[in-house]
């Protein structure tokens, strides 16, 4: 059964095969029974457009949770703020709350555990679970006493009728006190963020694998990526346990139809991840200020490159292990700390005693209500005589989409700065005949120009070849580490320009200067707002220009190759040709 509410109140006229509500219903709330005595009650949002570290969402998102009824009751996460009467009233409809014997907190983003104040005034006598870290988020989160659990990897609780939930740590995804839940008698694997992906629609499960993939593989890369160390040692866990049957996480669809194939994409993805040796130690405080999210931002940047990442909270890991991760690092990203933590301040000070001057450093302020020095900061690691990898990122205020993007670009530089001898080595060991032989494949010279959210971007590119007749659709390479590629996610839309034969060492000498994290690309150089690519500049000086839309993504090693439609154009000069590129090697730009 299926049963959607819309607000205020139930509507038994919604279509269940509607891929999108009218406009009144931005909010909707949707019940189905899964398996043998478990419910999932989702909270539909359809139209929210930026999520968590602030990336941009085409298909707005999902927040699950679940009951489970065995002798005892158990409910799994609870959903977000915004959700409160919808998701209360659904959950009155389906069991009485004071009877909830357990709450399973996966862990304790406020999308997920919106909800707890509400759930323990409602059952009072409820037990809640989670791991050591989760509950004192939670304690201070909730500031009143209330009973709890602490469970770690392998512990049990038996609710009766064979629903027997095992716990699997997962720390780092993305939160350092998560953790995911087996339940013996349905084979259902809960999992909160991980295999999620933010898509919303009334299809409760996998049923589309085409048309999720998309959202899917940019959410692991936004949010699984950092943390493609921690993924691997989750799916070890993972590994113990009996094959999952079902996937029921805490965003999009649940998995059901395709569970090995998009369980096993996390390991082939974050092995690929962790295969470098270089590695970067990112440091965060949960829960303070915008840490975690500017953090996540700066290691996706890091990621693009290559680079293995450790993502520290500092709030809550061992003084011990941080000093030997530091010294074992290639590089480091640190946050300026709250004044007022002092386990905070003395893991800056186990940094700065384990840093050492062949490394690169990246500091960040986490824009808190009590931030210490970024300049002091600063100063005491120019004394240790470390590389700087990028200018400190100063957040005075609330960040915006530019703000993140300034993060991501901070983070490739710095990802990039490592991973420079390592890239020569690589370009001198490529065979030099068929280096050559391939060299000899000529392009156009085009500058592909993108906005977001506020944010823009722009790069050279030669790799551009037409695609396909109807629609009129053409494939680009895009560089994973470029900073365009956030730019270039499937629904994103860019402009094309053609650059004119004869005319073009101008703006090709311009696009190819190396830019500093959120640096205007487009200063001194004629342009005009596209108005179906949200803005992006079309260039007054190219021969041509074409408005696109990305339709679809496809891996290539170290690129994207990206197909897209053209939808709007112009030829300002008819009788000039396409600039064109001639290139004596392939193994470089």
């Amino acid at each position: 059964m299926v049963v959607a509410i819309d607000i205020p109140s139930i509507d038994k006229n919604i279509k269940l095969n509607q891929t999108k509500p009218s406009v009144e219903k931005l909010l909707t709330m949707q019940v189905a029974e899964i398996a043998a005595d478990t419910t999932t009650l989702r909270s539909l949002d359809w139209d929210r457009d930026r999520f968590d570290i602030e990336f941009g969402l085409q298909n707005g998102t999902t927040y699950n949770s679940y009951i489970i009824r065995g002798e005892k009751l158990a409910l799994v996460d609870t959903s977000h703020a915004k959700f409160r009467e919808l998701y209360l009233e659904t959950l009155k409809a389906q069991i009485d709350p004071s009877q909830i014997d357990y709450l399973v907190i996966s862990h304790t983003e406020p999308d997920h555990s919106g909800l707890v104040r509400e759930i323990l005034e409602l059952a009072p006598n409820v037990t809640v679970v989670a791991t050591k870290v989760a509950l004192q988020f939670l304690g201070e989160l909730i500031n009143r006493p209330f009973k709890q659990q602490v469970v770690k990897n392998g512990d049990q609780i038996d609710l009766g009728k064979g629903h027997i939930l095992q716990f699997v740590n997962a720390p780092n995804l993305h939160w350092p006190d998560t953790m995911m839940t087996f339940d013996h008698a349905t084979s259902i694997l809960y999992t909160c963020d991980i295999f999620g992906m933010h898509y919303c629609s009334a299809e409760t499960f996998d049923e589309d694998l085409k048309r999720i993939t998309p959202d899917y593989r940019f959410y692991y890369e936004c949010l699984m990526a950092p943390n493609a160390r921690s993924v691997i040692s989750a799916m070890k866990r993972m590994d113990e346990l009996p094959q999952a049957q079902i996937v029921a996480n805490g965003h999009g669809p649940l998995l059901r139809h395709n569970v090995k194939e998009l369980t096993e994409n996390y390991r082939v993805w974050s092995q690929a991840q962790t295969k470098g040796e270089t590695n970067v130690v990112v440091c965060y405080v949960s829960d303070y200020g915008y840490c975690d999210r500017l953090s996540q931002a700066i290691a996706r940047g890091i990621a693009k490159t290559g680079v293995a990442i450790e993502m520290v909270d500092l709030k809550a890991i061992d003084l011990q292990e941080l000093r030997e991760l530091v010294a074992h690092a290639a590089g480091l990203v640190v946050c300026t700390p709250p004044a007022s933590n002092s386990h905070v301040e003395t893991a800056i000070g186990a940094i700065l005693a384990a840093a050492s001057d062949k490394q690169v450093i990246g500091l960040y302020q986490p824009h808190g209500d009590q931030d210490s020095s970024i300049d002091l900061l600063n100063n005491r690691f120019k004394d240790l005589g470390v590389v700087t990898a990028f200018p400190a990122i100063r957040v005075r205020e609330n960040p915006s989409e530019a703000t993140y993007q300034i993060c991501d670009e901070a983070g490739t530089d710095l990802g990039q700065l490592l991973t420079r001898k390592q890239n020569i080595k690589q370009l001198k060991a490529i065979d030099a005949d068929l280096d050559k032989a391939l060299g000899r494949l000529a392009g156009g010279l085009y500058i592909i120009s993108a906005a977001k959210g506020g944010a823009k971007s722009a790069m050279l590119a030669s790799w551009v070849a037409q695609a396909s007749f109807k629609p009129l659709g053409f494939t680009v390479a895009v560089a994973k580490d470029r900073a365009i590629e956030s730019f270039m996610q499937v629904g994103d839309r860019f402009v094309l320009n053609v650059l004119e034969d004869g005319n073009y060492s101008k703006l090709m000498q311009h696009f190819l200067k190396r830019f500093s994290p959120g640096a205007d690309r487009f200063e001194g150089v004629k342009t005009q707002p596209s108005s179906f690519a949200a803005g992006a500049p079309i260039l007054t000086d190219a021969l041509a220009f074409m408005e696109c839309e990305v339709v679809s993504r496809m891996e290539c090693s170290d690129h994207w190759l990206i197909y897209a439609i053209a939808e709007e154009g112009r030829v300002s000069k008819p009788d000039s040709l396409t600039a064109t590129h001639h290139r004596k090697v392939a193994n470089h730009y």
